[in-house]
């Protein structure tokens, strides 16, 4: 079986040289600003921070970045309550500061994505200052959503839709206009007011926004909830969905406020928009839809470039659902022209290192409360962490690794409540802050470099003590770590010319619990999730293995690269891999 990703029109790579579009197989690098590095020493990553480590992120091979929000926030949700998308917070630095970044990521060969948030913005930002001081039907409300109550007096939401962080989606505002006051949506924290894309106002701004950082250089946008901008007009109620919803992602089929077919015509003007820019510029969405098909939809040549395979990321350590998500997605996104993105963690979900090391469920659950977590398997979890590595790295399309992952980093799941700073805890009791715990650079003590020695702060969330084994600077050079695993791949899949974009061919001759494909030219990817070693099949020679082979015999949970056998290279199936010698 043959699945094919279909290149788009050419285009010119002026970082990498290549003649089609750098996002279509680029690996990116997820950056959670305030847990990257800390430039200033007052326990918050920042942009001085991130700066210093550009010739880390170019060694471990990566074509790009991703950085989390580091617009002016209050930072009620952690940047994600944006009060001015075109300046940079204190916290992180200055609007000066971004742009020499850009500058010398472009030096470094990187490129720089960085997050838009489109839905909601701070209820500090001006525009909801204004509609806080205006009366009922005023055009500064209009921005939003605000909605009279029901009840008797208005006491009650407007309907029963759920804020993702737990309790109604609906907060009431008492003012001198209106007794005993409207209510405003917020499908996330309450200092989070969603905006209303109905109103043309809104449209315009954020195509203002685009055009903003766009002249400053960024090559791409991460967009924040993009399934979630259009909203049915008469706000109907979910009835039972309300409450399935609190247990789970929901079922977006005709949802009132999710994956909503008018949410295309939004992104539509905005492609027009980055297509009038050289350097084939490029949207990436958080889009959690039902299936590949609705994902689809937002991948068409008129709409956005590329979106997050969360289906990939939520899928169990099991062969045959891993061989269903990817021939799914790969069909799916091959009848609209669009690549495959991988992706294994992030910000939002539990790191895979503990999703894979979880006894039976081995699944973000990101709506579960995380403190309340069954025993991990750290040594099962790490193995079977490399495996997936590269399996989603030999994968037709592009890939996003979050920071850490490269590392070998665990969920954090003992933080002290004190220092829990994900607004979902106080609503929900789930917190994605064990996710967020800064790096660890170098040394056996905290802050493991995260910090200058001379800075007076500790990290903003504490280190695990045993990450000191885990550190970059002690994970450089050894051969066996995950760190110059995730190098000597990336070095591969950029040398290697099966990599990257293109097709994928099923081996249907291995076991059920083996998932093996190849790639032309010549190359094999065999990745064991049996509880027994198999044989390795018939090729050239090993370029990598996740983990020492039993001479010619894959280990359980072992991913191994090969090349094809030829005539001109007979097999060697006991050759050392590169990079673990």
């Amino acid at each position: 079986m043959t699945c094919t990703n279909t290149r788009a029109a050419p285009g010119v790579d002026t970082v990498r040289g290549g003649s089609t579009p750098w996002w279509r197989d680029a690996v990116i690098y997820q950056v959670y600003i305030r847990s990257f590095a800390d430039g200033d020493g007052d326990g918050l990553g920042d942009i001085a921070g991130l700066r210093s480590r550009l010739t880390y992120l170019r060694d471990l091979g990566v074509d790009a970045i991703w950085i989390n929000p580091w617009y002016r926030s209050p930072m009620a949700d952690a940047g994600y309550d944006v009060s001015d998308h075109r300046d940079i917070d204190p916290a992180f630095g200055t609007l000066a500061d971004a742009e020499n970044l850009i500058g010398a990521c472009h030096q470094h060969d990187i490129r720089v994505i960085v997050d838009l948030v489109p839905n909601h913005t701070s209820d500090q930002h001006p525009w909801f200052r204004a509609a806080l001081a205006a009366p009922p039907g005023s055009l500064e409300r209009a921005r939003y959503w605000f909605r009279p109550g029901r009840g008797v007096h208005g006491e009650l939401p407007p309907n029963d839709w759920r804020s993702r962080f737990g309790g109604s989606a609906w907060s009431q505002v008492g003012d001198a206009h209106d007794a005993p006051g409207e209510w405003y949506l917020h499908l996330f924290a309450p200092e989070q007011p969603d905006l209303n894309w109905n109103n043309p106002g809104v449209a315009r701004e954020f195509q203002s926004i685009l055009r903003f950082w766009l002249d400053r250089g960024v090559d791409g946008f991460r967009i924040d909830v993009a399934h979630g901008l259009a909203k049915h007009p008469d706000l109907p109620d979910l009835g039972q969905r309300a409450g399935r919803e609190q247990h789970g992602q929901p079922d977006t089929t005709d949802h009132p406020h999710w994956d909503r077919d008018e949410v295309h015509d939004i992104y539509r003007g905005l492609r027009r928009l980055i297509d009038g820019y050289d350097g084939d510029r490029m949207f990436v969405a958080e889009a959690w839809v039902t299936d590949p098909d609705r994902l689809a939809r937002y991948l068409r040549q008129d709409g956005l470039h590329t979106a997050f395979n969360f289906d990939f990321l939520r899928c169990r350590w099991d062969a045959r659902e891993l061989r269903a998500v990817i021939d799914t997605t790969i069909g799916a996104l091959t009848r609209v022209g669009a690549p495959s993105t991988w992706v294994l963690s992030n910000h939002d979900v539990v790191r895979h290192v503990t999703r894979y090391g979880r006894c039976g469920t081995d699944r973000p659950d990101r709506d579960t409360p995380r403190l309340q977590h069954s025993a991990v398997d750290l040594e099962l979890g790490t193995r079977r962490a490399r495996a997936a590595a590269l399996l989603s790295l030999a994968l037709p399309g592009s890939a996003y690794i979050y920071q850490g992952e490269e590392l070998g980093l665990w969920e954090v799941e003992n933080l002290p409540t004190q220092t829990v700073r994900d607004p979902a805890f106080k609503r929900s009791g789930s917190t994605r802050d064990g996710c967020r715990v800064p790096l660890p650079w170098s040394g056996q003590q905290q802050p493991f470099g995260f910090s200058p020695q001379n800075g007076n702060s500790a990290p903003w969330l504490p280190q695990p003590i045993a990450w000191s084994d885990l550190t970059a600077e002690g994970q450089t050079g050894a051969a066996q770590s995950m760190l110059e695993l995730y190098r000597s791949a990336l070095r591969i899949r950029r040398e290697h010319p099966a990599l990257g974009d293109g097709t994928l061919d099923w081996d249907t001759t291995t076991p059920d619990d083996v998932v093996a494909f190849a790639r032309t030219p010549g190359f094999r990817c065999h990745v064991n999730l049996s509880n027994t070693a198999i044989p390795l099949p018939p090729h050239g020679r090993l370029l990598l293995a996740s983990a020492p082979l039993d001479r010619d015999r894959l280990p359980p949970d072992t991913t191994a690269w090969l090349t094809a056998s030829t005539s001109a290279e007979p097999a060697q199936a006991n050759s050392e891999p590169q990079g673990h010698r």
